[in-house]
């Protein structure tokens, strides 16, 4: 399943044409998928996404085409040792240059990158600094490694352990992955494709993935204000605010100009 057909299964499930979601999982990965609907798509600028957390067991021994466990091998490599595992995974922490996978959804002259390479092409990739703030080693299973990665947005799993098999002097690619956090939400507060199917999709307010941004309550007149797309003054600290009603519904998301709030996002019908 890829996140488009969890889209298309949440479009029909809930009777909705505006449902996004708030980053991709590769096909063979699992766990969490925040999903946006109706007018709450567009928050996605502003979701807090970080940081994210995932579940992954890297496989040492072989290198594939694609880094994970779905390519064909392209080189293969004694097993590393366990320190030289540990040292490679420092290596991978904090902030790094990472090299994205030649099959990413990367775009490279208007073409994604793994369109190029299913056709045998190949496409520079530029590498970009990624953050990875910790890695927790759970233990072995043979040539698995099993361990929890939390880091930013746009960081690839499948390249941390293609790296971390290199930087260990062996060959490595990721054989599992699940998501298990990202910004505010848990696995553990999500419902499976199969509940989305049969009409139990409890929807979160908004400002449940606005984590911490600066929250300021409208009075009906600010409100009517707002609705139409003019400012309101400001009474909280803070570049970006999420204005909200009394009944602590999300109305919209504005930016500082000096002493007032515009807004960027209305949610609130005028």
């Amino acid at each position: 399943m890829t996140s488009h057909d969890a889209v298309g299964i949440a479009r029909r499930a809930l009777g909705e044409r505006r449902v996004g979601h708030a980053g991709t999982l590769d096909p063979f990965a699992t766990g969490l998928l925040v999903l946006l609907v109706g007018r709450a798509t567009r928050l996605l600028p502003y979701l807090e996404g970080e940081p994210k957390v995932y579940d992954a067991t890297i496989r040492f021994g072989s290198e594939t085409d694609t880094d994970d466990l779905t390519g064909a091998p392209i080189r293969t490599a004694a097993p590393p040792t366990d320190a030289g595992v540990r040292t490679a995974i420092g290596g991978l922490t904090g902030a790094i240059v990472q090299h994205p996978p030649q099959y990413s959804a990367k775009q490279v002259a208007g073409r994604r990158a793994y369109a190029a390479a299913r056709r045998g092409e190949s496409v520079e990739l530029v590498p970009v600094t990624v953050i990875v703030h910790a890695w927790t080693i759970h233990g072995w299973r043979g040539a698995d490694l099993d361990v929890t990665i939390t880091c930013g947005g746009g960081t690839y799993i499948r390249a941390l352990a293609r790296d971390s098999g290199r930087a260990a002097g062996s060959a490595a690619h990721l054989a599992a992955l699940r998501r298990t956090r990202s910004g505010p939400f848990d696995v553990a507060q999500a419902v499976t494709t199969e509940q989305l199917r049969e009409g139990e999709a409890p929807l979160h307010s908004p400002l449940a993935g606005l984590g911490t941004l600066a929250r300021q309550t409208l009075d009906e007149a600010d409100i009517a204000r707002v609705t139409h797309g003019n400012p309101a003054a400001a009474t909280v600290d803070g570049e970006r605010a999420a204005l909200i009603d009394a009944t602590q519904t999300l109305v919209a998301i504005a930016e500082r100009d000096g002493s007032l709030w515009r807004p960027r996002v209305v949610l609130r019908e005028p």
